[in-house]
């Protein structure tokens, strides 16, 4: 893949990261835009997922397939803030204890580079089972793991992509640093990977200070993942 223009698939966590980015290819003056698909949100439910749309082939509908993950994610290295922009070099994830890792296709960061007009930064991202929430975790995992990023989708996709021959290129937004806790959103995860509103509310109400610094974040990330998402699909 040599060109923004030839990814024939964005993948995309459901809900307001969809919608941001759906929001941005609408501006984006390309005259071949990529289709967008929502995935749900955790490392096994993004698992189940790609098996089932395997299973319908529809991501090989294309001459030559490509993958453009997007989205946002958290800071683990205290380099990086909210609203930076990062491209993956690989993803890792702890089983038992073991770290794996599975590399990404960042062969498009000098044209990323350019077409942002500033130098994005080659990261190394962690994939959770669980949402990381407090600033210690944060540190201890940015520790133990070395990674920069921190997610809960990334290496279940490069995974299944590259059994499929498939090139993935994952690029993220930071919407939340690692000096500071977030609301607690593990019990609000359900198996299917949507978020429930009510455990999601009460989660916010329980530590108001760390619910507004996530809104704030969140906000701020979705706005350059909106613009991002335009400035590469344009010409």
């Amino acid at each position: 893949m040599h060109d923004f223009n030839l990814v024939s698939t964005i993948l995309v966590c459901k809900g307001v990261e969809y919608k941001a980015v759906c929001r941005g290819l609408n501006r984006a003056t390309s005259s071949r835009l990529p289709s967008v698909t929502p995935i749900p949100v955790g490392i096994k439910s993004t698992t189940r997922y790609l098996a089932t749309w395997q299973q319908s082939g529809q991501f090989l509908n294309y001459p030559q397939p490509s993958v453009l993950v997007m989205g946002l994610c958290g800071g683990l290295n205290p380099r990086y803030q909210v609203g930076d922009i990062v491209l993956y070099q690989n993803c890792v994830y702890d089983a038992n204890g073991t770290y794996e890792s599975q590399r990404c296709n960042y062969s498009l960061s000098e044209l990323l580079n350019s077409r942002l007009q500033k130098q994005v930064p080659i990261v190394k991202a962690l994939t959770s089972d669980r949402v990381v929430s407090s600033a210690a975790e944060k540190s201890d995992l940015f520790q133990r793991s070395g990674a920069d990023v921190v997610d809960m989708e990334g290496f279940a996709i490069s995974e299944f992509f590259k059994q499929a021959g498939v090139p993935v290129t994952m690029l993220r937004v930071v919407s939340d640093d690692c000096h500071h806790d977030l609301p607690n959103f593990t019990s609000a995860l359900s198996p299917d990977g949507s978020l429930q509103p009510l455990p999601v509310a009460i989660a916010m109400l329980r530590q108001p200070i760390a619910a507004t610094r996530l809104i704030r974040g969140s906000l701020g990330g979705l706005r350059v993942l909106e613009q991002v998402t335009t400035l590469l699909f344009s010409r």
